[in-house]
């Protein structure tokens, strides 16, 4: 039992000591890495205003409240919004305002796909009792957004963000009289947005991955008493997380 504990102790130190010698050797790679870094964009910092590109993916919902009269209702059992993806492009310009602070105008083109899954007390014509429909949008949105910037480590700086932004609906369907248009979205919302980025320089361009929350605050549905896929909901609020890439110069 003894030459286990001791064969135990020797092995926890061998550990302890491996892992000394790791973090010293890792500090030391850090530490001379950034002594020999060259900076890149220099110049960058005290530009009075840039301008970039955006491209990048979306993760898109609706945020739903049931109508009062739903447990009234005996033909949908189930009304749930379902996460779907997209594509955004855009355009950015940015103003210098501080060391710390700048200000983003960063107007985007979203491909929006969002979907609510119904389960049906009835069978309808094709005998299902489970349905998914998908409302499709092509959004013009305009956001405003405040930066706030760390200090560059070499060539690299963390920022946060917060805004406001507005958006049109290129393809909303909000005064359709169509009948086979299930759930009408209106075309006009606005609301907050807040994310975080980080900024990595190279010689010619800056790499700029940013996730941030986009929330819509106005009510886009256009209930229709008549349609047994819409008139389940009294509100329908935009819900989206962004993954963007900005390229700047």
């Amino acid at each position: 039992m003894l030459y286990l504990l001791r064969k135990k102790a020797r092995i926890k130190n061998k550990l302890a000591s491996l892992l000394l010698a790791g973090t010293l050797l890792l500090s030391s790679l850090v530490q001379a890495q950034f002594e020999g870094i060259e900076i890149n964009k220099m110049d960058h910092d005290v530009k009075p205003y840039y301008f970039g590109i955006t491209i990048g993916v979306n993760l898109a919902r609706f945020q739903t409240a049931l109508h009062p009269r739903f447990l009234q209702y005996d033909s949908v059992l189930v009304a749930e919004p379902v996460n779907s993806g997209g594509l955004t492009l855009g355009l950015h310009a940015t103003a210098r305002l501080s060391n710390r602070f700048a200000l983003r105008f960063n107007p985007q083109l979203m491909f929006i796909e969002r979907s609510i899954y119904y389960k049906l007390k009835y069978p309808d014509l094709d005998g299902a009792t489970e349905a998914t429909k998908k409302v499709e949008s092509v959004i013009m949105s305009f956001p405003i957004q405040l930066k706030f910037q760390s200090d560059r480590i070499g060539n690299f700086r963390v920022y946060t963000l917060a805004g406001f932004k507005a958006d049109i609906d290129m393809a909303s369907n909000a005064r359709s009289k169509r009948g086979d248009e299930l759930v009408k979205i209106g075309k006009y919302d606005f609301g907050p947005e807040f994310g975080i980025g980080f900024n990595f320089f190279f010689p010619s361009f800056i790499f700029s991955p940013e996730i941030k929350i986009s929330n819509g605050l106005r009510n886009i549905h256009g209930r229709d008493e008549n349609l047994k896929f819409s008139n389940v909901f009294d509100k329908i609020q935009s819900r989206m997380i962004v993954f963007s890439i900005h390229l700047e110069g």
